[in-house]
């Protein structure tokens, strides 16, 4: 009853304390920044009473639900073979076993996965072979046609050359027929 009665009063602080801020704000200009100042002494001073009563509230609820703990545990009766204290043995052996069988699972999953890893690692090799020796026939394909365009272009030209070879031989022998007869 009392906490809510000091909070009922901090909540009509708060509302008194922000109709004063507007009060201040309406002050003179030259006393306007003091009376925001005092205000905010206010409000922080409200704010530390409120955090206060707040720490008190939350030491009486540890308090009260540790004074309830104490009562429940000394209100109990404890007796020797309570089917709390009892160890379920088979439940545990079943547990223990299932775990060692998932254990030799997860090792079994692991050792094919290595194996995978391997194979593929084996695989990527004979790959890595593989592409050089295609790159290696492209190469030698590559060359052998650049020779071929070579041998191809000198043909040509050797073409016109006796082309031009001809023509001048029949001007030469037209000019010798020419001047000789």
């Amino acid at each position: 009853v009392v906490e809510n009665e000091i909070q009922a009063r901090i909540d009509n602080i708060f509302s008194n304390l922000e109709r004063l801020e507007i009060l201040s704000s309406k002050e003179p200009p030259n006393k306007r920044q003091n009376a925001k100042l005092r205000v905010d002494q206010l409000k922080y001073d409200v704010q530390h009473l409120q955090t206060a009563l707040r720490n008190f509230q939350h030491r009486r609820y540890i308090r009260e639900q540790q004074e309830r703990q104490r009562e429940e545990l000394l209100a109990r009766t404890f007796t020797t073979n309570d089917s709390d204290t009892t160890i379920p043995i088979d439940e545990t052996l079943q547990f223990n076993e299932s775990l060692q069988n998932a254990h030799r699972g997860m090792d079994d999953l692991i050792g094919s996965g290595t194996n995978i890893l391997q194979g593929l690692r084996d695989q990527r090799v004979t790959l890595k072979g593989t592409h050089k020796k295609i790159l290696d026939v492209a190469n030698m394909l590559g060359l052998s046609n650049t020779v071929m365009r070579l041998i191809e272009k000198r043909a040509f030209q050797d073409k016109y050359f006796m082309i031009g070879g001809m023509v001048l031989t029949c001007v030469i022998m037209l000019l010798v027929v020419q001047y000789l007869t």
